[in-house]
């Protein structure tokens, strides 16, 4: 068999028979402590287990104890992580929760709901499908170097071993993407005709010239000119002999096999099981039970709510309606940067008052640096226009907000402050940066995250610009209801290509309708939304459920309301699903209602 995983039924005949009577015996004659220490133990090994197997993840956490390792990506490999993982189900269903603090019992609940969220999505052979224009195989190995730290010999010598396993690696996906070419399970073609062009350009690169050679730019003072010669002789030779092999080889398998069979529909739902897999993506993703047609109109209804609040910034500004508006912003040259370094200096100016501004969101702050750097030349053609890379834990590298200046004089300054604030702060940096900095909770809660709760926090961060008197130029605030409106398109338009079969360009003529996004900005989202399935609702469903609770706890408390110990309280626990945060607001709210009497 090609996928020997237990199914979900086994799962549960595994479960059941750790019934409820067996549990509250054995919880008798064990010590709450007892407990509570095999509860960290499963926490503990978890997490080793999670950066053994993946040791990519480990080094850009700062662990450098597999530095010369690589994951394995075969389907042995894939069906000996379930079987690891559904062992530390069991492990987790034996320890009673009676006595555990509320800490304990949340990180025991995230954990049981991630491992058998990964057992249920063994079914839809995710790893048939691992390569598309936004990452993988072809883009790993260069992202990890540009986030590792050089300053020894040694730092030196591991990656040169990564780069002498790296064709077995490229090996390993291939083969999988061969079997997914059996089973129908294959991207979109016109998307894999980009991932075709990302190889071919990584491919035709002299060595010196890869991102893998990058680390030998500029080496530190305390490695010797002699070791300096060696390492640039072997890494080179690594990269010309190993490296480059292994992408001209996958490029070939790629325009031979891989793009032939690739799927002419864009929507997951063409796949065996599609809508099946979609709505699990939906909940897996937004971490709530809505359907497909339940955000598809959620989408609408925000949509049509942001027009109105834009075309009063449009007739404030002496238009009488979006379209002249809109039209006016692209004739309008200050609203265009001048240069890639213009639009890198555009972010930073806007983060910096920020950063002054957050003693009056926050009462927790984090310690973590940050910068703002362009878009790696092998990605921008591809990009979203910004994302966020978070540093690493003992501070040798800083959280770094990543923007596309691909095209830079066709961007938009006045979209620049909310992408800021999203990305940077209050946005992204702060948020998981206070997460990695949290003490006395599991690693695996500091550093694995929830997409509608960590995107949810981004776009939410966007509003809080007008609570400490920023956005001050009609033009940013009107690029702070596009950014908004952008995210509610994305609930019509992911859901409308992959449960309501539309074509692409139907997803390109809604973003036209209803926005002024850039064209080079549209085509690179759309083209984001097919490779990634639910990914883009997120962020919608997650700021419109902070909002709620913000609402909530600001009715329940009246003018005892505090908005920065209402921020500490969805912060100071880590990344949480969306369920879970409501129910720490709600106590949170019932414990400050004594308080709110006096």
């Amino acid at each position: 068999m090609r996928n020997s995983r237990l199914t979900l039924l086994a799962i549960s005949a595994f479960l059941l028979l750790l019934s409820p009577a067996v549990v509250r015996a054995q919880a008798s004659t064990a010590s709450v402590e007892a407990n509570r220490r095999a509860l960290n133990l499963v926490f503990q090994d978890y997490w080793e287990d999670t950066l053994v197997h993946s040791p990519e993840r480990a080094s850009t956490l700062g662990d450098k104890r597999f530095n010369d390792q690589i994951s394995d990506y075969s389907v042995k490999a894939y069906n000996e992580t379930l079987a690891r993982e559904l062992a530390f189900l069991i492990r987790l269903a034996e320890i009673d929760a009676a006595g555990l603090t509320g800490q304990e019992k949340i990180s025991r609940d995230l954990l049981l709901r991630r491992l058998t969220e990964d057992q249920e999505a063994a079914e839809f052979k995710t790893w048939e499908m691992p390569v598309n224009q936004m990452g993988g195989i072809q883009t790993t190995y260069p992202q990890l170097v540009a986030s590792l730290s050089f300053t020894t010999v040694k730092d030196y010598d591991d990656l040169i071993a990564r780069l002498h396993q790296i064709p077995k690696a490229f090996d390993q996906v291939t083969a999988n993407m061969a079997i997914g070419i059996e089973d129908h399970r294959v991207p979109p073609q016109y998307l894999l005709a980009k991932v075709l062009a990302q190889v071919k350009e990584m491919a035709a690169q002299k060595p010196e010239d890869s991102p893998l050679a990058l680390p030998l730019k500029k080496f530190p003072a305390n490695i010797k000119p002699a070791d300096q010669e060696r390492i640039k002789a072997d890494m080179l030779d690594a990269i010309a002999h190993d490296v480059l092999p292994a992408y001209l080889r996958f490029a070939r398998f790629l325009e031979v096999s891989y793009v032939p069979a690739g799927r002419a529909d864009p929507g997951v739902s063409s796949l065996p099981d599609g809508p099946k897999y979609y709505q699990f993506l939906i909940r897996r993703t937004t971490t709530t039970d809505l359907t497909a047609d339940q955000i598809h109109q959620i989408g609408l209804d925000e949509v049509k709510r942001d027009e109105a609040e834009m075309l009063a910034i449009a007739q404030k500004l002496g238009f009488s309606d979006l379209a002249g508006f809109r039209a006016s912003l692209k004739a309008n040259p200050k609203l265009k940067p001048a240069s890639r370094e213009a639009l890198l200096d555009a972010y930073r100016a806007y983060l910096t008052p920020m950063q002054a501004r957050l003693p009056q969101l926050f009462g927790t702050l984090p310690k973590a640096k940050f910068e703002v750097v362009p878009v790696p030349d092998y990605l921008e053609k591809t990009s979203a226009p910004a994302y966020y890379e978070s540093g690493a834990p003992d501070g040798s590298r800083p959280g770094r907000l990543f923007i596309d200046t691909y095209n830079a004089t066709d961007r938009n300054l006045y979209s620049v402050e909310d992408i800021a604030y999203h990305e940077g702060l209050p946005g992204h940096h702060l948020q998981i940066s206070i997460a990695q900095e949290l003490e006395g909770i599991p690693a695996f809660r500091k550093y694995q995250g929830y997409t509608a709760y960590v995107e949810g926090w981004g776009l939410y961060s966007e509003r809080l610009g007008n609570d400490v008197g920023l956005y001050q130029d009609p033009y940013s605030d009107y690029g702070r209801l596009e950014g908004d409106i952008w995210r509610a398109i994305r609930l019509v338009v992911d859901t409308g290509v992959h449960s309501q079969h539309w074509t692409r360009e139907q997803m390109v003529q809604y973003f036209h309708d209803h926005s002024n996004i850039d064209d080079t900005s549209i085509q690179a989202e759309v083209d984001r939304y097919i490779a990634w399935p639910s990914q883009a609702l997120a962020y919608k469903v997650g700021q419109l459920k902070i909002l709620e609770l913000r609402d909530r706890a600001r009715k329940a408390l009246g003018d005892k309301f505090d908005l920065r110990a209402f921020h500490d309280q969805v912060l100071d626990a880590g990344a949480l699903p969306l369920d879970v945060l409501s129910d720490r607001i709600d106590a949170w709210i019932a414990s400050q209602k004594p308080a709110a009497g006096h």
